[in-house]
């Protein structure tokens, strides 16, 4: 079994898309959420996965980074059918809400044609708390999180006899889901922001946790492997590395912070802290050390010459100055050069650079 995430961003992100992700087996696929509209379709695709290979599916809740793309889905589907270029059906779950929705701006949206196959070609199935299905070879049992929003469910896989997969939607674990995630081997989670970013973000006003509140409560389960996921993008290219450092602090199992369309082999997590989940953690360390240096050394010459060029300035008109030229072109221009460099140099020198 693996899991791709097709997006890992909360609602209103533009550096990545919205969470959702898929479970696949064997050619066999299950789609959990839609994100926020048609970028599904070019997600799966960037992941090698063809739309019309979906065959189930659910939305955790109606939220529109959740449930509009998998409108796409049923559009996509239905003009096939229409052409008759679809064979078999497809399976969407979802509490009654969700499923009432799905069907309703289906019929609005697609012409009669098309939203006629909606019961054929797509099949709308709504699940109660605690409903069990059999999706891709596997039992799924899904559970109400008891969201103070919006009516939400999670799910938990049986991987194996005794391996569970569990998801909690994209809000913050509550006691009345134990019996479903504690000890799973895997659990993906929310994680809106680092803890220390909690006044910028306020996360708990929108009933979501930081990385700390994530990783404590998943060490108190016994989860042996958590999937960080709904996150802010404002430093995409820092945000693994950051939200790794925080966790480790609070999480002892294997920690995973996937950017969009990594894919994550769930049978390779049989390494301890010092296999091979550490190693390659080991070699990023170093990779971003190097990455420093490099920084620092760049820093430090951009920093010797300005301050060359601001001497070299200086002494251009103090030259001037002496032979009377203060009201020439040349020393005005000079002369906002200056200001310019000194500017510079004084951010520096508040920042403590200097």
């Amino acid at each position: 079994m693996k899991l791709t995430m097709l997006g890992t961003g909360r609602a209103v992100v533009t550096g990545c898309y919205n969470t959702c992700f898929v479970l696949h087996e064997e050619e066999r696929y299950f789609l959990v959420d839609g994100g926020g509209g048609i970028g599904l379709l070019s997600r799966l695709k960037s992941a090698g996965i063809e739309w019309s290979r979906v065959r189930n599916m659910f939305v955790t809740h109606r939220h529109m980074d959740h449930i509009m793309g998998m409108l796409w889905m049923i559009r996509m589907i239905c003009q096939a059918a229409k052409r008759g270029e679809y064979e078999g059906e497809a399976r969407i779950y979802g509490h009654e809400e969700v499923i009432r929705i799905l069907k309703e701006v289906s019929c609005m949206l697609l012409s009669e044609q098309e939203s006629r196959f909606i019961g054929k070609a797509v099949k709308l199935i709504p699940v109660e708390d605690g409903e069990e299905k059999e999706i891709i070879g596997h039992r799924v049992r899904f559970f109400d999180i008891h969201s103070a929003k919006a009516k939400q469910f999670g799910f938990t896989m049986d991987l194996s006899e005794n391996d569970r997969l569990s998801c909690c939607g994209d809000e913050p674990y509550n006691d009345s889901e134990k019996e479903y995630v504690q000890g799973s081997r895997w659990l993906l989670h929310e994680a809106f922001c680092l803890y220390r970013d909690a006044d910028r973000f306020r996360p708990y006003e929108k009933h979501h946790s930081t990385v700390k509140d994530a990783c404590g409560q998943a060490e108190n389960l016994e989860i042996r492997n958590l999937i960080l996921y709904h996150t802010e993008d404002t430093d995409m290219a820092n945000r693994k590395r950051m939200y790794t450092e925080e966790g480790k602090q609070y999480f002892s199992g294997n920690l995973y912070v996937p950017d969009d369309l990594e894919t994550i082999d769930l049978e390779a997590d049989e390494c301890s802290h010092d296999g091979t989940q550490e190693e390659e953690n080991g070699e990023d360390d170093a990779v971003m050390e190097e990455k420093d240096q490099q920084r620092l050394e760049a820093f430090e010459e951009m920093l010797k010459n300005i301050q060359k060029e601001y001497d070299s300035i200086q002494r251009q008109m103090e030259g001037l100055k002496n032979k009377g030229k203060t009201k020439s072109a040349t020393y005005r221009q000079l002369m906002g050069r200056k200001m310019t460099y000194q500017s510079m140099l004084s951010m520096y020198e508040v920042y403590g650079l200097l």
